[in-house]
């Protein structure tokens, strides 16, 4: 293990991070909204450290194992979910300990679990840091290192596959600083788009940044406490369904799609891509069949909006889902858990790795029929290997012991158990609203600060995909 490239790595984020609160006291200076200082002081402090440690941890190491990456990527989503909580500390927003780091770890992991309430009224500079929060958190600040800092050399893929989510990781150029320069390219295309489509549908320019950085990165914090239903515009709300879905795509078939000159053909010819955007069709018109016709107030609008909201794992909204009947209710939690495509900005089991267990399933029952015969499990025109089968089934495995134990946790704490449960899918998923107490219509500031801490561990799980996390408890993982 190379402890001075970990330390000098975490450092880079640390300057990295702190220019983001910089940007934000810029805001705070155009809108006169107040605590320009606070977040200035904040960034200048988290830089000044970043950059002297990396000093003195330099010369840097060319190379990282694929135990350096593990090890940066678990510690800088902690590290940087402390600096990040330091301006609502600072500034008197969170009144608790407990409650900064929930706000920016929410924020950070793109969960959108807010314990906030009076968002109009808030300054732009506390609404804007929340959002860039989110933002940064998307796509992974670990991959912006990794596509400015040639120093990491080929270690830098081991950053990438710790980072990027989902079973498959494939590089999208040979060169990994140019694979992560590329997903950053696509991302800030998708943003400014975003932003620019938001305008156009009739939200100011403050809204609609924030809101498109949120979308993009899936991330779901609003400037408004009724969300995006603050907007009440039936325009927005299809162009927020587009981004999210969007961006719940693949990054990868993104890129091979544009290389391509945005080729239809080839999204509908990944599995994955079909798979999703059949199950969300499918999903959409099922629970808007349940949901409209027994109620005047949910409308197919709402529907759609709600659906791709939650399997995007993005957490806007625009009505109470809490208060549909128990089976569509039901199916959102399913939904929920389950998120949209791996290499996107969503957080969730991921659409390929339901597809791959059908597939498996669907292999095993032929086999009852032929045993004899050698069949395969297929994605696209590739034959999955067994380990590729044993690593998916693994990890849901651990997905699914690691919800129930801390849904456990959760109402050991003293909350009701459609909370409990819900709250857990929410946080371990990425998505934020759940439904009880801490459905879209509420937040999570009423919990209690035992439950709260065991919601930032989900978190973290989810955005690490598992994984990279309990590889950690290994012994064997510490062994030379």
């Amino acid at each position: 293990m190379q402890i001075k490239g970990v330390v000098w790595t975490l450092a880079m984020l640390s300057v990295l991070f702190g220019s983001g609160m910089a940007v934000t006291a810029g805001v705070s200076l155009e809108y006169q909204s107040g605590y320009a200082m606070q977040f200035a002081a904040c960034g200048g402090l988290v830089m000044f450290v970043g950059i002297i440690v990396a000093i003195v941890s330099s010369p840097v190491p060319s190379n990282l194992g694929h135990r350096d990456g593990f090890i940066i990527v678990t510690l800088a989503w902690i590290l940087l979910s402390l600096f990040g909580a330091m301006p609502f500390w600072a500034t008197g927003t969170c009144h608790s300990f407990v409650d900064g780091i929930f706000e920016s770890v929410s924020g950070l992991t793109t969960t959108g679990s807010t314990i906030l309430s009076g968002l109009d009224h808030l300054p732009h500079a506390i609404l804007f840091w929340r959002s860039m929060l989110q933002w940064l958190g998307g796509i992974g600040i670990i991959v912006l290192v990794v596509a400015v800092m040639p120093l990491l050399g080929t270690g830098g893929m081991q950053l990438l596959r710790a980072e990027v989510p989902g079973p498959v990781k494939d590089k999208l150029t040979t060169r990994v600083s140019e694979t992560a320069k590329v997903l950053w390219v696509l991302y800030l295309g998708m943003t400014a788009l975003c932003t620019l489509s938001y305008k156009w549908g009739g939200m100011g320019w403050f809204d609609a940044v924030n809101h498109a950085m949120c979308t993009v990165s899936t991330g779901g914090f609003s400037t408004h406490d009724a969300s995006f239903g603050y907007f009440g515009s039936p325009t927005l709300h299809i162009i927020a369904v587009f981004f999210m879905f969007i961006s719940g795509v693949n990054f990868a078939l993104h890129f091979a799609a544009m290389r391509r000159g945005l080729s239809l053909r080839l999204y509908l010819a990944d599995d994955e891509f079909r798979f999703y955007l059949g199950g969300l069709i499918f999903m959409v018109l099922f629970i808007g069949l349940l949901v409209v016709p027994v109620s005047d107030a949910n409308t197919w609008d709402e529907v759609l909006f709600s659906v791709v909201s939650v399997a995007t794992t993005t957490g806007f909204s625009i009505g109470d889902y809490g208060t549909w009947p128990p089976g569509p209710t039901l199916m959102i939690l399913l939904i929920m858990l389950v998120g949209a495509c791996a290499g996107s900005t969503s957080g969730g089991l991921k659409a390929i790795r339901l597809l791959l267990f059908f597939r498996h399933a669907r292999r095993e029952l032929r086999h009852l029929i032929h045993p004899h015969a050698v069949m395969h499990v297929k994605i696209g025109h590739r034959h999955l290997t067994s380990g590729v089968a044993q690593s998916v089934w693994g990890f849901a495995v651990l997905y699914l012991m690691s919800f129930f134990v801390i849904a456990i946790l959760v109402a050991l704490s003293g909350v009701d158990f459609i909370t409990s449960l819900s709250s857990s899918a929410a946080c371990l998923s990425n998505t934020g609203p759940g439904f009880g107490a801490v459905g879209p219509a509420n937040n999570y500031e009423l919990l209690p600060a035992a439950a709260k801490m065991v919601l930032m561990f989900g978190m973290i799980l989810g955005r690490l995909e598992i994984y990279t996390f309990f590889v950690l408890l290994l012994p064997e993982f510490w062994n030379k």
